[in-house]
């Protein structure tokens, strides 16, 4: 089962570039963020054509997230708990071949003195409580998404340039360990240990060009999952087309059950 998170930055905008890569990729599932569509608005119809299921959790202009399976998909579920009055659309779980999977488009946090930095900080704890949940049901799990976390050093071009950033403060990487400590696995990782290797690349300053780009997107898999961990990687050609997203696929491959 090959699963890849992808934050397309506008399906609409990108529906050319999402299409021809699902053709030659041909991931099974796809965790997807940042769509900035209602539910309606997603294309649905184009997508189904190369025979995934759809399930969108939207919202209009921002956010967004949407669940694409060629394997069907089950127990369709949105919204993360633990704050009623959140009505940003930012997460989607389902179960695909008894696989549970989320798609996870964390706050970005920024700017870092105002509001939207406990904003992000509150979030990853009400994350880290359902990933507690989930580990607890003792399943295969994936939790994929643009979780705007930059790790480590190793997965930043510059990080002194980004220091103070609210995807690089010691408070946002300390509550991303935490989520990993609770037992989860950063597949990609896992099997590329090499440094400097991004799934984000700036609009500005020729950031592609130079390769000046931050790891932001991650797959975190359960222990159930990470013992069908068989390959990992960063899928870089997306960005290098017209009218990219400034995001690009992130993807695992899980061994089928015996």
């Amino acid at each position: 089962m090959k699963i890849a998170t992808w934050n397309v930055n506008s399906i609409k905008a990108r529906l050319p570039n999402v299409l021809d890569w699902l053709k030659t990729a041909e991931p099974d599932v796809v965790l997807m963020q940042e769509i900035k569509t209602v539910d309606e608005g997603f294309p649905r119809l184009e997508i189904e054509d190369l025979g995934y299921q759809c399930a969108v959790h939207g919202q209009k202009s921002y956010n967004g997230v949407a669940i694409l399976s060629r394997r069907g998909l089950e127990d369709v579920s949105a919204r993360l708990a633990g704050d009623d009055a959140d009505e940003q659309a930012r997460y989607l779980e389902a179960t695909v071949e008894g696989v549970r999977v989320a798609t996870i488009y964390l706050p970005n946090g920024n700017p870092a003195d105002s509001e939207k930095y406990p904003y992000k900080l509150g979030w990853m704890k009400r994350l880290k409580a359902r990933a507690a949940e989930l580990l607890a049901e003792e399943r295969p799990v994936v939790l994929g998404g643009d979780y705007n976390v930059i790790p480590t050093d190793d997965d930043v071009h510059d990080p002194v340039a980004w220091q103070g950033d609210a995807l690089i403060r010691p408070e946002t990487r300390a509550a991303f360990r935490e989520i990993l400590y609770l037992g989860y696995t950063d597949a990609f990782r896992a099997k590329v240990p090499t440094p400097h290797r991004y799934s984000f690349w700036d609009y500005q300053g020729g950031a592609w060009q130079k390769d000046h780009g931050i790891r932001i997107d991650h797959l975190l898999l359960s222990p159930q999952a990470a013992d069908r961990l068989q390959d990992a990687g960063i899928d870089s050609k997306p960005r290098g087309k017209e009218k990219a997203s400034d995001h690009t696929p992130v993807w695992c491959t899980l061994a089928d059950p015996e």
